[in-house]
């Protein structure tokens, strides 16, 4: 699949790309279960689920990420002003990074809370700031993309997101795209099927099914809806 100009699986290099899918793997951050498919909020039936927040758990992968991320940022975005983290998951690895980085950090909440000053916003956001968003994880972009939305609607010039791991959707690709956002991320779908695949826990039929979900995830699922 092209790549498109805001939507890179651009990694420090490759070697430190697939360390970290095999580390994901190692500590069930991410799971693969191509003929018992985990079924997402959505409804939709999936061969993966991954939930990063497990990495918070292990000191060596937390350490290895926020490090990792940290310098991602610094080459990628040295202009950086703010850290902002997207609730709920990223909230954690950004207040990480941004203390690596020296810098500030606000998160952004899903929506404003219904009581108090209702920020949808938390922390200090001076107008006009230089802001890199920070995600763990980005599946349609959409929710992804609120946060960003946000930022820009309360002054911020958003300079671009970095996150863990991307499934590389099309869709996702497209949205990046639209939004004027480029998205670098440490790791993606390709190199974690290369890790699972050095570690003998996938069949070749398995990785059939694995590829053909991320080209299609709705046709895929709906193999399993009759």
């Amino acid at each position: 699949m092209a790549r498109s100009l805001y939507f890179s699986a651009m990694n420090l290099d490759i070697k430190s790309g697939e360390t970290l899918a095999e580390l994901l793997l190692q500590i069930k951050a991410v799971s693969l279960r191509p003929d018992e498919p985990f079924t997402w909020a959505s409804g939709l039936k999936s061969p993966i689920y991954c939930d990063n927040r497990v990495t918070l758990s292990h000191p060596k992968v937390r350490t290895y990420l926020y490090e990792q991320m940290a310098r991602l940022i610094h080459r990628e975005f040295p202009d950086a002003e703010v850290i902002a983290g997207v609730a709920t998951g990223a909230i954690a690895l950004a207040a990480l990074v941004a203390n690596e980085l020296n810098l500030p950090m606000v998160y952004v909440r899903s929506a404003a809370k219904e009581h108090g000053r209702q920020n949808l916003i938390e922390g200090e956001l001076p107008h006009n700031s230089r802001v890199v968003v920070v995600e763990d994880l980005v599946s349609t972009g959409k929710s992804s993309l609120q946060a960003v939305d946000a930022l820009r609607e309360a002054g911020a010039q958003v300079l671009g997101m970095t996150a863990i791991f991307t499934y590389g959707f099309p869709a996702a690709s497209n949205a990046f795209e639209e939004a004027h956002c480029m998205l670098h991320t440490l790791s993606d779908y390709d190199r974690l099927l290369k890790a699972a695949l050095s570690r003998g826990t996938l069949t070749p039929s398995e990785l059939k099914a694995l590829e053909g979900w991320r080209l299609d995830p709705k046709k895929w699922s709906d193999r399993f809806s009759h």
